[in-house]
């Protein structure tokens, strides 16, 4: 698969300058400039899935802003360059570690229901309602996060203003990206709902198909809301005209008149998104071989379900053992924990989510020991209860629970300064397209987030804390993780990729910090996502004879995960690393290589 598409341009002077152009039909069509999936120097470093929105990151760096300053105008670039994955449609969640304080803080930018959802409203006379209906509609957009996280993050931890964080990707959306395999791979695949409203087949369909590979990609109308945005802040979003057009086209849809797809109409409201708030949140926090490994706190699962899968692997132990026993332990605790999560973990506002406990080594030791080094869990796993845990094994705390689906795009950047300031930044739109949705004018898809509740409780009878409710935060599985060393940062990660989130970074953290591998070889290892289902998905390379004799099942999968990582060397020096392939391969760069 081709490297990601790639902007025609240069930095100068905080914006960015064309060096040339290419039609939208060039008689030679141009080659997507490559990005390297690692690099290794001082100064600062950027990762993520973009090498525009990476030498974005990179620019601001050198220019003397901070990793909030690069990290805000990296998720600006992404905005134009993987739109189907994130942008100003959408939300997200963003891990700070402040190295002159020592301290690691967060926002929760995550997209919240209108105040009108009640926990049927995906439902129709008791069932619930075709989840392709709900998909491509409008009832499925919540408050979008991700403009009030920017602004809160450079207000609070910053050097730059919103107006200088957007000028380059400003500049980008006016100038173009040279579309790649993946960018068009994307685009077909989302071709039918994208057809169906005028200004996302406008924007994305050039002439009624995908663009073509090596032509160029502009995005005028989302040039333009970055201006408006630049000159009056996110007012403009929450209480002005970016966000009355938001509601109108929520509320309803702008459907082709020829297109036959049922497309429901959305309840969200100017109130909805005037009473908006992102707020800042205490991380997660767990100990592991000696180090702290701090992430995001309910309504994210990711922090959670990846400490208390840490907290019983460090139980069972990994050291001495083979690359079976190894695996076998990894994919029994991702069981354990997601039975937990499932039953346990929602909006902290809505419901009652002992993280604390979740947490606690007390838990981990009653879970721990219902793994078997000589057999496969039985799946799907009943919850423990975390609140009545003792010193045996936990009783089921209620039936075997599954979760509600989570479409597997997002996007991640992590970038870490001069200074040793570092920043994980997870952030969506949910489907590989969102809810395929244009805003007319705007330049910016609507996310379908909403999706993330569950339609009915997974588990009849039993308690279910992730359905809908008003101004809720659906449940999430994005994971961005700082993890300290004696108070100073040691490795930043994170992934897209849905509930596979929580095992990749899981996966990535095990690797580098009880196989031995580098990062570079830990995010290149071959993947497998086990979550208390019937079976484990796993890539291909990923060797599973040896587990299927001790009970697991596997499901082929192409690809897990999107790693965007960075870690501090002993010697000063910062690796970014990125994916080597997975999504068409990332980018990864340093100020001083």
């Amino acid at each position: 698969m081709a490297k990601k598409r790639r902007f025609l341009g240069a930095l100068s002077g905080g914006v960015v300058t064309a060096l040339a152009l290419v039609t939208a039909v060039p008689a030679v069509a141009a080659t997507p400039p490559q990005g390297r999936p690692t690099a290794v120097g001082h100064g600062g470093a950027v990762s993520s899935v973009d090498p525009d929105a990476t030498a974005i990151g990179i620019e601001v760096l050198r220019r003397g802003g901070n990793a909030v300053d690069a990290a805000i105008a990296t998720a600006a670039a992404l905005g134009v360059t993987e739109p189907y994955s994130a942008g100003i449609g959408g939300g997200g969640f963003f891990v700070y570690y402040d190295a002159k304080r020592k301290k690691i803080s967060t926002i929760d930018g995550r997209e919240t229901a209108p105040a009108s959802f009640t926990p049927t409203v995906f439902t129709e006379n008791g069932t619930a309602i075709p989840f392709a209906e709900a998909v491509t509609s409008g009832l499925s957009v919540g408050v979008p996060g991700t403009p009030l996280t920017w602004q809160q993050a450079l207000d609070t931890w910053g050097t730059r203003s919103l107006s200088q964080s957007l000028a380059p990707a400003t500049a980008l959306a006016k100038k173009g990206f040279v579309v790649d395999t993946t960018f068009r791979a994307q685009t077909a695949a989302n071709a039918a709902r994208f057809a169906d409203f005028p200004a996302t087949r406008a924007l994305f369909l050039p002439g009624g198909q995908p663009p073509t590979i090596g032509t160029t990609l502009r995005n005028p109308d989302l040039a333009r809301t970055y201006e408006q945005l630049a000159r009056g802040g996110v007012r403009q979003f929450y209480t002005g005209p970016i966000g009355a057009d938001v509601v109108r086209t929520a509320q309803n849809p702008p459907v082709d008149p020829a297109a036959t797809r049922i497309v429901r109409k959305g309840q969200l409201t100017a109130a909805d998104l005037a009473r908006y708030t992102a707020p800042f949140r205490a991380p997660t926090r767990v100990g592991y071989r000696g180090l702290d490994v701090f992430s995001m706190a309910p309504p994210s699962s990711g922090g959670t379900t990846v400490g208390e899968a840490l907290n019983i692997l460090e139980r069972v132990g990994l050291k001495g053992v083979d690359q079976t026993q190894y695996l076998h332990r990894y994919l029994a605790a991702t069981t354990l924990a997601f039975a937990d999560r499932n039953r346990w973990v929602g909006d902290p506002a809505a419901v009652d989510v002992p993280v604390r406990e979740l947490l606690s080594d007390r838990f981990a030791a009653t879970r721990a020991c219902l793994v078997d080094p000589e057999k496969a869990l039985t799946t799907p796993q009943a919850p423990g209860d975390p609140r009545t845990a003792g010193s045996d094994c936990a009783q089921p705390a209620g039936a075997p629970s599954g979760a509600a689906y989570e479409g597997p795009s997002t996007t991640h950047l992590t970038v870490a300064d001069k200074w040793g300031n570092v920043v994980a930044y997870t952030l969506t739109i949910e489907q590989t397209g969102g809810s395929a949705i244009t805003v007319p004018g705007r330049g910016f898809l609507l996310n379908n987030e909403l999706t993330d509740f569950s339609f009915t409780p997974v588990t009849p009878g039993a308690p279910d804390p992730n359905l809908p409710g008003p101004g809720k935060r659906p449940r999430s599985s994005m994971a961005p993780t700082i993890v300290l060393d004696h108070g100073k940062p040691l490795l930043a990660l994170g992934s897209p990729g849905g509930a596979t989130i929580i095992t990749t970074v899981l996966q990535v953290l095990l690797g580098r910090l009880d196989r031995g591998l580098t990062l570079p070889q830990a995010i290149a290892a071959p993947r497998a996502s086990g979550r208390n289902g019937a079976a484990v998905e796993a890539e291909p390379g990923f060797d599973t004879a040896a587990l299927t004799a001790l009970g697991w099942s596997f499901t082929d999968v192409a690809e897990i995960g999107a790693v965007a990582a960075v870690e501090f060397l002993r010697d000063g020096r910062i690796v970014a690393a990125a994916e080597p392939s997975r999504r068409g391969g990332g980018s990864a760069a340093v100020v001083r290589p």
